[in-house]
C-alpha cells in the first residue's frame, strides 16, 4: 500500500558528493518522519540522519557538517545531500519513514530496499 524507493547511490571518489532520494508512494499519503540509515559490511545498521514533520533534524556525529537531510512535501520525497564523502561512508543506505495514508489516516512504518554508496580512496 505504501512504498519507499531510494535512488542516487553510486561510486564516488573521496571528497566527492552524492544526493540520495527517497520517494514515497501511496494513496493520500503524507510523511510524518523519515530516517536515513546505513549498513556497512560486518557492521550494524546505524542512523545517519532524520527529519520530522515540523522540520527538526538530527545527525550522527560522524556525518554532522557533511550531510544534510531535507524534504519536499509536495513530492513526498526526502533527500540526503552528502558532501566531502569519505571511504568510511561506504554502505548501503536505507530510508525509513513513518507515514499516514488513506482516508482513515492509518500510520505505517516502511523501509526502502536500499541504495549502495561506495566511496573510493
Amino acid at each position: 500500500q505504501v512504498q519507499l524507493v531510494e535512488s542516487g547511490g553510486g561510486l564516488v571518489q573521496a571528497g566527492g558528493s552524492l544526493r540520495l532520494s527517497c520517494a514515497a508512494s501511496g494513496s493520500m499519503l503524507s510523511i510524518n518522519a523519515v530516517g536515513w540509515y546505513r549498513q556497512a559490511p560486518g557492521k550494524q545498521r546505524e542512523l545517519v540522519a532524520n527529519i520530522i514533520n515540523v522540520g527538526s533534524t538530527n545527525y550522527a556525529d560522524s556525518v554532522k557538517g557533511r550531510f544534510t537531510i531535507s524534504r519536499d512535501n509536495a513530492k513526498n520525497t526526502v533527500y540526503l545531500q552528502m558532501i566531502n564523502l569519505k571511504p568510511e561512508d561506504t554502505a548501503v543506505y536505507y530510508c525509513n519513514a513513518e507515514v499516514s495514508y488513506g482516508f482513515s489516516r492509518r500510520v505505517a512504518n516502511v523501509w526502502g530496499q536500499g541504495t549502495q554508496v561506495t566511496v573510493s580512496s
